[in-house]
């Protein structure tokens, strides 16, 4: 057992972790085993970590989704949402697996989880626009279900425009206002917001995105972050020592949101 991962409290805990196979989930599921953890893995994919338990989610699909809610039975005394879509899948996919998905997941979970639990959900730099779209991100997020939500993307360009961008803006909008129902019950929920992280995905990203944009988002720190940089911010989240951090979108990326809001305030 870690002793840097211990101390932040799961050894025991039942954590599930959605994406677990590759990137920030994979890296979360280690740090989580490694702290003594009960890890419960989620995704398409198969995993080849020494989970407790393992379930194949294809997040595009409720019936899919309800289905592995039974299968993870027991209390949950942690959920990490990592599972995500890069910009160049379709958008209504996009859409579906980074917020739809990912909050009737989260939702249906969220009946068993006791007082003192925690959700965390992976956003990104690529979401700091909730700001603008606020309107429209308040109409998506108080849709009642997968199909209302799905419905709305379908009927509004501009989740269809830029659906990674927008479901990341999602994912911080719905984190903020779902805070408050959720300390209700004693379950704390919050979400990040990474820069440039290397991962598979971001290798993706880069077939359709010129390397100095996202170098970019690096450069006040002057490299890019590994997962497991990611997946340790994460677990300082949901552990019980972060217990008064409620509704939160922490940035995770090294100094870029810091320097683009100082940049906005001197012009």
């Amino acid at each position: 057992m870690d002793s840097a991962a211990d101390s932040l409290g799961y050894a025991g805990k039942r954590v599930v972790v959605t994406g677990c196979r590759s990137g920030i989930g994979a890296a979360t599921a280690r740090l989580l085993l490694d702290a003594g953890a009960e890890v419960h893995g989620i995704d398409w994919q198969d995993s080849d970590l020494p989970l407790a338990a393992f379930t194949r989610l294809d997040l595009r699909d409720p019936a899919a989704i309800a289905e592995a809610v039974k299968a993870i039975a027991g209390p949950v005394d942690a959920l990490f949402n990592c599972a995500g879509l890069p910009p160049m899948q379709p958008p209504l996919d996009v859409l579906k697996v980074n917020f739809i998905g990912t909050r009737m997941l989260t939702e249906a979970l969220l009946d068993r989880m006791p007082a003192g639990s925690a959700i965390v959900s992976v956003g990104s730099v690529g979401g700091a626009r909730w700001p603008q779209h606020l309107p429209e991100l308040r109409e998506l997020v108080a849709t009642a279900d997968f199909a209302a939500a799905l419905a709305w993307c379908e009927t509004h360009e501009l989740a269809q425009a830029d659906a990674y961008g927008f479901s990341k803006e999602a994912i911080a909008v719905w984190t903020m206002t779902a805070s408050a129902r959720t300390i209700a019950q004693g379950v704390r929920i919050n979400c990040t917001s990474p820069g440039s992280v290397q991962t598979p995905m971001l290798a993706a990203i880069e077939q359709v995105t010129p390397s100095e944009r996202i170098d970019a988002v690096a450069a006040q720190i002057g490299r890019r972050s590994t997962a497991a940089e990611q997946a340790w911010v994460l677990l300082m989240l949901n552990s019980p020592r972060a217990s008064y951090l409620n509704g939160v979108n922490l940035p995770a990326d090294g100094g870029f949101a810091a320097a683009s809001a100082v940049a906005v305030r001197q012009a």
